[in-house]
């Protein structure tokens, strides 16, 4: 039993799906705590047939007697407010950039790397950048069989991979360009003019902006190096070869990546295809898409073909919720491996 589970970020688009998991995979705890900013402080949010108050972070007792906390509030809230929680007496399961690359904090997938949680001497476990968490599922299982020595991956990333406020823009300007769709054909540059853009980096809708992060001065974004980084640690592969390129589409939900995995060993179709069928929170289907597997649990590999040029080289295609999956998913899973070690331990 977890005891009492506080929420860091209740009210945001990963936050609403974390309290949907907890009550619907029954998590084990004796209570809820929903945390948010000032703002939201006062609503109320239904939760296993009550509703709870949310409280503000700023609140100095808010981490009070609670056991296991859930962040997913963004990288400065995380900084300043998980070591609070931790102090309090609380494990953090965190969400945000924050901690992913301290040598004293896990990164995990549970199906790629659970062993990594035996170690967190600072109280805090995080959770992996919801592109590369989509990618370690089928890189690990052909690791296992082929030993993986690097890849180049183009990711397609969805607008809620920032996260509400990415989802809400991408929406409203949909109506005014489709009523102007006219322009999108012989006129883009005034199309654009027709809509906002703040969150991403240009207008999203019916469009792709290949430009997702900040750009560092080898060209290279932060979004494109947490791709590099994440993987080297979660897979213990600190040499590991990586070639990222990070695009935003107009999808709502879901991210996907075409990899190119070169390996030690030679791969082939029928041998990859093999090695991906059965591994936990996996399924191959033939063409996956975002849409077609937004809201499920699971990560989809699809498009397996053996490298044209390269024997030791393996292309697929793979798609997963970046809400759930890449996020609030992988949390909750975490966070039930945490209940289910101190449960064996006593």
């Amino acid at each position: 039993m977890a005891g009492r589970v506080a929420v860091v970020g209740a009210t945001g688009a990963v936050g609403e799906d974390l309290r949907r998991l907890l009550e619907a995979r029954d998590f084990p705890c004796d209570g809820v705590v929903f945390v948010a900013s000032e703002r939201s402080a006062g609503r109320r949010l239904p939760f296993r047939g009550r509703e709870v108050t949310v409280r503000a972070l700023t609140d100095r007792d808010v981490f009070d007697g609670v056991d296991l906390a859930l962040f997913s509030a963004g990288a400065s809230t995380s900084r300043e407010h998980a070591p609070r929680a931790v102090a309090a007496g609380a494990m953090v399961v965190d969400n945000s950039s924050a901690w992913r690359m301290d040598p004293d904090v896990p990164l995990v997938v549970t199906e790629v790397n659970p062993h990594a949680l035996a170690r967190r001497p600072k109280g805090i476990v995080a959770n992996p950048n919801c592109t590369t968490m989509v990618a370690m599922l089928p890189l690990k299982a052909l690791h296992d069989a082929f030993g993986l020595v690097g890849f180049t991956a183009t990711s397609f990333q969805a607008a809620g991979g920032a996260g509400q406020q990415g989802i809400d823009e991408l929406e409203a300007q949909v109506e005014p360009l489709f009523a102007h769709r006219d322009l999108l054909r012989r006129d883009g540059a005034a199309a654009m003019k027709l809509v906002e853009q703040r969150v991403h980096a240009d207008v999203l809708a019916f469009n792709v902006v290949p430009l997702l992060g900040t750009e560092g001065d080898d060209g290279y974004t932060d979004e494109e190096m947490k791709l590099q980084n994440e993987s080297r640690k979660i897979l213990d592969l600190p040499d590991l070869r990586v070639a990222p390129t990070c695009v935003r589409v107009p999808v709502m939900v879901g991210h996907a990546l075409q990899v190119r995995a070169e390996f030690e060993d030679p791969v082939t179709t029928a041998n990859a295809i093999s090695s991906l069928e059965g591994f936990p929170g996996m399924v191959l289907d033939r063409a996956p898409t975002p849409l077609a597997w937004a809201g499920r649990d699971e990560v989809a590999v699809g498009r397996v073909r053996a490298d044209l040029g390269d024997p030791r080289a393996l292309n697929f295609w793979v798609t997963g919720d970046n809400l759930l999956k890449g996020a609030a998913l992988n949390t909750v899973q975490i966070a039930e491996l945490l209940v289910e070690g101190a449960a064996a331990r006593g």
